[in-house]
């Protein structure tokens, strides 16, 4: 089997499960990719690591980054294996200069430490095959693509995202501050996403 090299392309609210999200991993050089659908609190540890979003104290993802490293553990890999009933299943390439091993995981957990140990995640190509979906590249890099996209998917009307659109930048970057220093991630992603839709324009 053919092991096929994927990078995190991001998240997306589930079309077809309510409260769960959509982690899109596409094909590093293709054009299919995989979208797995993950929980809330998942999606949040992916979203923080993508955002570049620094908590003020570690999230347990981060702790076990921490954990590996103090006591001389890499993450080689994110390898994920099987697909079976709809689940993927994923395993952990770990070595500490001695031993080499391998570690079961959800697909999620292992996607969100592979960001965080800034390691390669491989899937087979009976698994891409199986889930991949084919995408044109090109279209999907331009901005156009993009813009149509959000708007077809928006995310669920709430006050405080049409308050966001009100406020200055300043207003949303203290506001970005003050969250993440009080541990609202969910509420960070949102200003984040406000900020970034007004660099687009």
């Amino acid at each position: 089997m053919g092991k096929i090299k994927l990078t995190v392309l991001g998240i997306s609210y589930s079309q077809t499960q309510s409260g769960a999200y959509a982690l899109v991993l596409s094909e590093e050089n293709g054009n299919r990719r995989i979208p797995i659908i993950i929980g809330g609190y998942e999606a949040q540890a992916i979203a923080i690591q993508l955002e570049g979003l620094t908590p003020p104290r570690p999230l347990t993802h981060d702790l076990f980054l921490n954990f590996a490293r103090a006591f001389g553990i890499d993450l080689i890999d994110v390898q994920i294996y099987k697909l079976e009933d709809g689940v993927f299943f994923s395993k952990l390439h770990c070595e500490n200069g001695k031993k080499e091993l391998f570690i079961d995981s959800r697909t999620s957990d292992a996607v969100a430490l592979a960001l965080r140990f800034n390691c390669p995640i491989y899937t087979t190509d009976e698994i891409i095959e199986k889930a991949g979906i084919t995408l044109d590249v090109e279209d999907y890099n331009s901005p156009e693509t993009h813009e149509e996209e959000e708007n077809e998917t928006p995310e669920p009307a709430d006050s405080f995202t049409q308050n966001l659109m009100r406020m200055s930048a300043e207003e949303l970057k203290d506001l970005l501050d003050e969250a993440i220093k009080n541990e609202e991630y969910e509420k960070a992603t949102k200003i984040r996403d406000e900020i970034k839709r007004r660099e687009k324009k």
